[in-house]
């Protein structure tokens, strides 16, 4: 991964995990009583909001897809989180255990784009933003197969691999969006 891609990721997700930490000042660790289905479609959610944006080419409510893809990002750390830790019955995460977890999980997200990046030589950066969202929505299909399954795949990647994936391609948007149209 260039440099360049290094300090874009370090940008986006620093504005993740800042939207993460606030929310977990307001709600604290709610969302660890969800169940990973529950979290895949949260994601779905915003994903599908925003290829809806993107197709009508307006929203009514005033949000744009920054929001979403941001979302997207911190919902797929937290079903990683809860793939690790399981369902709680109630928020019983403290906020540095919360985000020790988020920053486990999004160095890995990390790592793993490092390596795709060198061998795909960093072909996201010529992508449309709607179609890292489509690919998103193909991976969330992906996920709520595996787990419709019960979790089994006879030769695909498991949910991780799949929630790391969305993580990257979110981030990938997110600096198309943040940083690079802030660059022209």
């Amino acid at each position: 991964m260039s440099n360049k891609t290094s300090t874009q990721f370090e940008e986006v997700v620093k504005h993740c995990r800042d939207v993460f930490q606030k929310k977990q000042h307001d709600y604290g660790t709610a969302w660890r009583v969800l169940r990973t289905s529950s979290l895949t479609d949260q994601i779905y959610i915003k994903a599908n909001r925003i290829r809806s944006i993107q197709t009508k080419g307006k929203s009514k409510v005033d949000e744009g897809i920054i929001p979403e893809f941001t979302g997207i990002v911190n919902y797929s750390v937290m079903a990683l989180i809860q793939l690790e830790l399981g369902v709680a019955e109630e928020a019983d995460l403290g906020e540095k255990q919360a985000v020790d977890l988020y920053n486990k999980y999004i160095y890995e997200a990390r790592d793993l784009m490092l390596n795709k990046n060198h061998d795909y030589d960093e072909a996201w950066r010529n992508m449309r933003i709607s179609s890292l969202d489509d690919i998103i929505l193909m991976k969330l299909l992906r996920v709520k197969q595996i787990e419709d399954n019960a979790g089994k795949t006879l030769v695909s990647e498991g949910l991780d691999a799949n929630y790391f994936d969305i993580i990257n391609y979110a981030v990938f948007a997110l600096i198309k969006l943040l940083i690079e149209e802030e660059d022209e």
